[in-house]
């Protein structure tokens, strides 16, 4: 056992050449709609944070390495509060992967961190249209316009993300409180 770590760290060619293949475009498209059909009939919170684990780790495996990285300095960028470098990162990612979701997704969260909402909701379009069952996408355009005062597009857009995935911590209690908004604005 220790020979082997041994040689993994002296070795990393060794090391790379054990980790499994990435899968090839229509392998991952099919994983994908098999975790998705999983992720809708988990039974519980738990099963479906393990199947959302794997979607991502599938969504990120279509990237390039030059875009991960971008965008995990995109992401730190965000953390750390900083929105305008988070937004020159992620539109780079886009500039080298425009079909990336995900490059679209975080560039969508810079937006909002920079005050920039309409920007935000037009770049989840564009998640949208990459992916349709981005539930996170779905979310965060529910809040955007929840807070521009459409409480029935927010209604759908919830909607849509809960039948995506049914298990989403806080849903039931969320859609219950929009579907509050929605109806008490057309009394």
């Amino acid at each position: 056992m220790r020979r082997r770590l041994l040689l993994a760290l002296l070795l990393p060619g060794a090391a790379l050449a054990q980790a499994p293949p990435r899968p090839g475009p229509e392998a991952r498209k099919a994983e994908l709609d098999r975790a998705f059909e999983a992720l809708r009939t988990a039974p519980d919170e738990a099963g479906a944070a393990m199947v959302e684990a794997r979607i991502r780790q599938l969504w990120a495996q279509a990237a390039s390495p030059s875009v991960v990285l971008l965008l995990r300095r995109g992401a730190r960028n965000l953390e750390a509060r900083l929105p305008n470098e988070a937004l020159e990162d992620c539109d780079a990612a886009i500039t080298l992967a425009p079909d990336f979701a995900e490059a679209w997704f975080l560039r969508a969260q810079a937006y909002l961190a920079a005050g920039d909402g309409a920007a935000a909701a037009r770049d989840l379009q564009e998640v949208l249209r990459l992916e349709p069952r981005h539930w996170a996408g779905l979310l965060a355009l529910a809040a955007i316009q929840d807070g521009a005062g459409d409480a029935k597009g927010a209604l759908r857009s919830l909607t849509a993300a809960l039948a995506i995935n049914p298990q989403m911590p806080g849903g039931a209690a969320r859609l219950r409180e929009q579907r509050r908004k929605a109806e008490g604005e057309a009394t």
